[in-house]
């Protein structure tokens, strides 16, 4: 199943490497990925392939929101299907 992570916080150095490897750590492949920095906020959206992954999405969710906690960040995955019902116009 193909999911969205966002990931938003203060800019610092290796966001993307931690995330990335919190992600493969539990066999989530990073489809796309664009990120960028406003002011002092780091934004970044991932489209990423679960179907690999041994935890249960929600697990895997569950997952990643602590991990971000840890770090001051905030993340957040949902289901790419629910993600795009929710963004059509």
């Amino acid at each position: 199943m193909r999911a969205i992570v966002t990931v938003i916080g203060e800019d610092h150095v290796g966001i993307i490497a931690s995330v990335c490897s919190a992600l493969s750590q539990q066999e989530v492949n990073v489809l796309d990925i664009t990120q960028t920095v406003l002011g002092n906020y780091f934004t970044m959206i991932m489209l990423v392939d679960t179907e690999a992954c041994k935890l249960p999405f929600s697990d895997l969710a569950s997952l990643l929101e602590n991990f971000g906690k840890e770090r001051a960040l905030s993340i957040h995955m949902q289901r790419e299907d629910i993600f795009q019902a929710m963004h059509r116009i």
